[in-house]
């Protein structure tokens, strides 16, 4: 199993940017997927999951309304579209896959990436 983290970078405060993740090792349509981050000096901790199909995204509050979680299953990919950017956003974001829909928490997700950084400048 295979997941490699993509498109980290420095953003400036009130920017966008668009993470990818591409899958490899395993049936990427049969699991879901789901974005973790951690910044420096603290936990890792969930920001967004999507499950097999459309409709299934869900959000940690830190993220609603701003982050978009999204797959496409041709290409093994899950996506996460970040708009309006803050200084607190900063952190190594990391991609995870997990068996069962819904999970926020690291144990539930067996696979992890490498991480991809993003920075945020005020």
């Amino acid at each position: 199993v295979q997941l490699q983290a993509s498109g980290g970078g420095l953003v400036q405060y009130g920017g966008s940017l668009r993470l990818s993740c591409t899958a490899s090792g395993f049936t990427f349509s049969r699991y879901g997927m789901g974005w973790f981050r951690q910044a420096s000096g603290k936990e890792r901790e969930f920001v967004a999951g999507i499950g097999w199909g459309a409709d299934t995204a869900y959000y940690a509050d830190s993220a609603k309304g701003r982050f978009t979680i999204s797959r496409d299953n041709a290409k093994n990919t899950v996506y996460l579209q970040m708009d309006s950017l803050t200084p607190e956003d900063t952190a190594v974001y990391y991609c995870a896959a997990a068996r069962l829909y819904g999970r926020r928490s690291e144990g539930h997700f067996g696979s992890w990436g490498q991480g991809t950084q993003l920075t945020v400048s005020s």
